[in-house]
């Protein structure tokens, strides 16, 4: 018996994000001004007005999904049995399980937010969603759009069964859409992003934040994560420094994770930041979980 916490990662971002808390909790808002003094920016402003698209550039989206996730589970006074975060969501849980200091989680995952956009500019990619197909159906499709266009496209996101997001270069991925559409999945599509998370294409990202995260002062914690990369739980420091730079050029493996997490004991899931997409992808992964969430 054990409560597993799940934090966000990059779509889950709106205007006026945190702002109900803010106004009406002493302690959500000491850590959202704190963050803004670190940073050296208005992330605050950002947040609560926006504009929109300024929000969803990557180096700003990443840091405001973090701290409106962690400045909220800091009110809640609770103890997880394990956490896992959806891609930037990592950081998240690895601050909720005291891994790693708020004060550098958030100077860190403004850089990795910021590496990623330029990652993005410097080798043009995109991702698309694909729903309605097997995994092994995607993956084959990839396979195939890789082949045939000599470009690299491959599974990102193994969100839920039949819930998968792609990545890669442009053409790669709109064949394998192509391609999806063919072998009849109920939507495939591509997704509005500043690049190909997860896959190859952010090399440069890996190099930039590799010496930040070895020098990176990771503590044990005090429960397990699941990573992303390995979809396992670990409590080794090393494993969880090495597994956050290698998340940046593989898939998220999502749907092994709450497989995993409900495998070892995980009897209730709560997510902990903007949106509720997470709590989705666990009830169309165990329709028998229970599920709740801190938005």
């Amino acid at each position: 018996m054990s409560t597993a916490y799940l934090f966000p990662g990059q779509g889950s971002q709106f205007v006026g994000m945190g702002k109900d808390h803010f106004d009406s909790n002493p302690a959500f808002a000491e850590y959202v001004n704190r963050a803004n003094e670190i940073l050296g920016i208005d992330l605050t402003s950002i947040m609560f007005e926006g504009p929109e698209e300024r929000l969803k550039q990557t180096e700003f989206t990443q840091p405001a999904i973090f701290l409106h996730s962690i400045a909220l589970f800091n009110t809640l006074d609770v103890s997880p049995g394990m956490v896992a975060g959806h891609s930037l969501g990592e950081f998240s849980a690895l601050v909720a399980n005291g891994a790693i200091r708020f004060e550098d989680a958030i100077g860190i995952v403004r850089r990795r937010g910021e590496l990623m956009q330029q990652a993005g500019s410097q080798n043009p990619g995109t991702m698309a969603a694909i729903i309605g197909l097997e995994d092994a159906a995607v993956e084959a499709i990839c396979a195939q759009a890789a082949n045939e266009t000599g470009k690299e496209v491959i599974a990102a996101n193994y969100n839920c069964p039949g819930q998968l997001v792609i990545s890669g270069f442009i053409p790669a991925v709109e064949k394998a859409v192509e391609l999806s559409k063919e072998r009849g999945a109920r939507l495939a599509k591509l997704l509005p992003v500043s690049g190909a998370f997860h896959s190859s294409l952010m090399q440069p990202a890996y190099d930039g934040l590799k010496e930040s995260l070895e020098n990176l002062e990771i503590q044990s914690p005090n429960c397990p994560i699941y990573s992303n990369y390995t979809a396992q739980p670990t409590k080794d420091v090393e494993e969880i420094r090495s597994n956050l730079l290698n998340q940046l050029l593989n898939p998220v493996r999502w749907t092994q994770t709450l497989l995993n997490m409900m495998e070892n004991g995980a009897t209730s899931f709560v997510e902990v930041g903007p949106g509720n997409v997470l709590q989705g992808l666990v009830k169309r992964t165990n329709r028998k979980a229970e599920i709740s969430g801190h938005q």
